[in-house]
C-alpha cells in the first residue's frame, strides 16, 4: 500500500516538473522568437524593481520616460547636446580623415607598417582615460582636449581596419591594373581603395562606438561639460530618472549614426563579393 502511494507521489511530482519545464521552455521559446516580448518582459521587471525601491540607482522605467520627455524642454540639455555633438563630430571626422591614409600607407608599405604598427597597437590597448589628464596642460580645459580624446579613442580601429582591407586586395586586380598601364597612384585610388572599402566602412562603424565613449569620458574627466557634465550633476544629486534618460539619448544618437553607417556598408557590399 505504501509502495503504491510512493509511486503515485513520484508520478505527481514528475507531472509537475514536466509542466514546469514546458512553461519554462515555452517562455524561452517565445522570448527568442520575438524580441519584442523579451523587451516587454524585461521592461516589466525593471518597472517592478523600481516601484519596489529596492535599488536607489534603478528608478521606475515610467519615471525615466517622463524625465526623457522633460529633457527636451531644458535649455541646459540643448547646450550640452550642441557641445557634445560638435566635439564628437569634429573628433570622429578627424579620426576618419587621418586614420584612412595612415591605414593605406601601412597596407602598401611594409616599412611604414613596421614603424607605425607598434604605436597603433600600443595606443589601441592602452588605457586612454589615464592619458587624458596629460592633455589638459597642453590643450587646456576646452573643446580641443575633448576632441583630442575622441581621436585617441576612435582613430586606431580606423587605421587597423583600413590596413586589413588594403592587404586583402587581390593581387590579380593589382596586376591587371599594371597590365593596362596604370600608375602606382591610379592603382591605389582606382583599385586598392575601392576594393578595401568594406573594411574601411567597418572600421568607421566601430570607431563611432569608441568615439561616443571618448566624448563622454573626456567631458567627465576634463571639464565636466556637455553630456559628461550633465551625467556628473545628475549622479551627484541622485537624479537617477534624468541620468537614465540621458543614457537613452546617448544610445539613440549612437544607434542612429551606426545605422546610417551600416546603410552605407550595405550599399558597397558588392565590393566584398568581387574580391
Amino acid at each position: 500500500m505504501r509502495f503504491g502511494v510512493v509511486l503515485k507521489n513520484m508520478s505527481n511530482n514528475k507531472t509537475k516538473n514536466n509542466k514546469s519545464l514546458i512553461h519554462t521552455f515555452s517562455l524561452n521559446r517565445l522570448m527568442q522568437k520575438s524580441p519584442f516580448w523579451s523587451l516587454i518582459f524585461w521592461a516589466g521587471v525593471w518597472e517592478f524593481v523600481g516601484q519596489m525601491q529596492w535599488m536607489t540607482l534603478l528608478p521606475p522605467l515610467s519615471g525615466i520616460w517622463f524625465a526623457f520627455a522633460e529633457l527636451f524642454q531644458q535649455s541646459a540639455f540643448w547646450d550640452a547636446f550642441i557641445m557634445t555633438a560638435r566635439t564628437f563630430g569634429i573628433g570622429l571626422s578627424l579620426s576618419i580623415v587621418v586614420g584612412i591614409p595612415i591605414g593605406i600607407l601601412m597596407g602598401i608599405s611594409s616599412r611604414a607598417d613596421k614603424i607605425l604598427s607598434v604605436w597603433v597597437n600600443l595606443f589601441l590597448s592602452a588605457p586612454i582615460t589615464a592619458v587624458i589628464p596629460a592633455l589638459m596642460p597642453i590643450l587646456g580645459i576646452a573643446d580641443a582636449t575633448v576632441i583630442a580624446t575622441v581621436i585617441l579613442f576612435s582613430i586606431w580601429v580606423v587605421i587597423i581596419d583600413t590596413q586589413a582591407g588594403v592587404t586583402h586586395v587581390k593581387d590579380s586586380l593589382v596586376e591587371m591594373g599594371k597590365i593596362f598601364g596604370c600608375s602606382r597612384s591610379k592603382i591605389i585610388f582606382w583599385i586598392v581603395i575601392p576594393s578595401a572599402m568594406p573594411e574601411i566602412i567597418t572600421g568607421i562603424r566601430l570607431s563611432v562606438v569608441r568615439a561616443v565613449k571618448g566624448v563622454i569620458v573626456g567631458q567627465i574627466v576634463i571639464a565636466l561639460i556637455g553630456f559628461g557634465g550633465l551625467f556628473s550633476t545628475y549622479l551627484s544629486y541622485f537624479l537617477m530618472e534624468r541620468f537614465w534618460a540621458l543614457i537613452i539619448v546617448v544610445f539613440i544618437m549612437s544607434f542612429t549614426i551606426i545605422g546610417l553607417v551600416e546603410m552605407l556598408e550595405r550599399r558597397i557590399a558588392f565590393y566584398a563579393k568581387s574580391r
